[in-house]
Formats: structure tokens, sequence, C-alpha cells
């Protein structure tokens, strides 16, 4: 069965890519074949990818909605690095055929208010407001004692969004992104400790799909 995760927000910087690579190569690791497509016009993703080694678990690749619109049958996940952005047609498309959308934020009071308008266009799509597709939130540069997340947590509460993960502020990411790996890319202890954070949302995943 492939399962459509749309990873995406209507603000810029606040870790799509880092959320899209990291459960494109959970995905790999655990045996599903697995396609990563990069939309976003940065093309963070694509460098990733193009930097990952060939002996890491393999993620395939595309670049834009016409090279996965006929989804291969052997795929049974696809993640979309979408770019910030509701407006094109082809991006609202994209988010009405997903099985579900994965939405990570920062802590400050910028995301909030970015995110809380952007919610409020997705629940504009029609599959969203009726209900058909779960909105995934994921707390990213989490610090537990920090005021910023303590008062970011509060904020989504109050929007009926508790995070389905927490992602520690980690110095780790962008160096495992300049090598195109990612916490699952690896066994050693400190790395196993932060596999642990993205779980509850790949359990999440997975029992929608």
């Amino acid at each position: 069965m492939t399962v459509r995760i749309c990873v995406i927000n209507g603000k810029g910087g606040c870790g799509k890519t880092t959320t899209s690579t990291h459960l494109a190569a959970a995905f790999a690791v655990s045996g599903l074949n697995t396609l990563l497509v990069d939309l976003d016009r940065h093309k963070g993703a694509s460098r990733w990818h193009k930097v990952r080694p060939k002996s890491a678990a393999t993620v395939r690749l595309a670049q834009s909605k016409a090279e996965f619109g006929d989804i291969p049958k052997d795929v049974q996940r696809v993640v979309i690095d979408c770019p910030a952005s509701l407006r094109t047609p082809q991006i609202r498309e994209i988010v009405a055929e997903s099985d579900l959308l994965v939405v990570p934020l920062l802590p400050s009071i910028f995301d909030e208010h970015a995110t809380k308008l952007f919610l409020k266009r997705v629940m504009a799509i029609k599959k969203v407001r009726k209900g058909q597709k779960d909105i995934l939130v994921v707390h990213n540069r989490y610090r537990a004692r920090s005021r910023a997340s303590q008062d970011l947590d509060a904020y989504l509460e109050n929007l009926g969004h508790r995070p389905h993960a927490y992602i520690s502020d980690r110095a780790i990411y962008p160096q495992l992104a300049g090598q195109g790996l990612s916490v699952f890319d690896a066994t050693t202890k400190p790395l196993q400790a932060l596999q642990e954070e993205w779980m509850p949302l790949i359990e999440e995943i997975e029992a929608i799909g």
C-alpha cells in the first residue's frame, strides 16, 4: 500500500526538509520502498539525496509532480517536501491527494502566528475540512526548559493541535544533512536516543497508513 505524506507549513525555515529527509530515511531503513519528492524551490532535499552514500538505505528522488504523478506500484511511502505556500493550485491539489499532513514548526512567536494562518488555509481545502486527512504537528528544535518551547506547547494546545513529536535542538542534524544522512542511518547510542524522538510521529503515520 502506498502512503503519501505531505510535509508542509506556510512559513519557511521551520524544518520541513529535515523532517522530510528523516521520514524518508526512517522508512527506507525499515525496509520500505520510499520516494522522496522535492518540490521546495531551495532543493535542499535534492542536495541531501545527491550526497547520500550508496551504502545507506535507498531513497528514490523526484523533483516535480510530473515525475511522481504515476507512482510505481512497488513504492510504499511517498514523502513530499513542499514549498512554504498554499497559493498554487498544484500544491493545494497535492495536499488534497496526500493521505496525511506533517506540519513542523519552531518555538517562536513568528511561527505561532504563521502556523495559525496556515492551518486556517489548510482547513479551507475540502478534503481536510471534512476530516479526511490527519494533521500531525512536529515541535522542532525543542528545548524542554525553554520558555519559548513551553509557550508553543500552550499555544498548540489552545489550537487543538498538540505535537506528535518533539525533536531536540541538536547540532548533529545539519552535520548529518551535509552527508546525506539521518539519525536513522546509524546505531550509536546517541543517535538511537534521537531516533526515539521521531518514533511517535512515525508510529502515528504507520497507524494511519
